[in-house]
């Protein structure tokens, strides 16, 4: 069973940066393009980045591109996320899945991460 497991959120000053992470184990992810997805409160949970199984397309939600920037290390099972430029509009839980165009392909989920942008 997989399991996805997210880290690197927390509370960060308008314009400021974070760097969120996201370690797999049960399935290797090499063959999967894998992504992030948030959810703010009381809003349904959206997708924001996606890279390709090599690590050489990104493909963004309008409202980070320019800001975020996705990678991934499949030696390691992982995926990242650098987020620059902070907004509070960013304040969410960020959570990782593989990704089929922009829709979550494992049908678990990580506990998330917190992050909290303040103005």
């Amino acid at each position: 069973q997989v399991q996805l497991v997210e880290s690197g959120g927390g509370l960060v000053q308008a314009g400021g940066s974070l760097r969120l992470s996201c370690s797999v184990s049960g399935r290797n992810i090499r063959t999967f393009s894998m992504g992030w997805y948030r959810q703010a409160p009381g809003k349904e949970r959206e997708f924001v980045a996606v890279v390709s199984s090599s690590g050489v397309s990104t493909n963004y939600a309008d409202s980070v591109n320019g800001r975020f920037t996705i990678s991934r290390d499949n030696a390691e099972n992982t995926v990242s996320l650098q987020m620059n430029s902070l907004k509070p509009e960013d304040t969410a839980i960020y959570y990782c899945n593989a990704v089929t165009g922009t829709r979550p392909l494992f049908g678990s989920w990580g506990q998330g991460t917190q992050v909290t942008v303040s103005s």
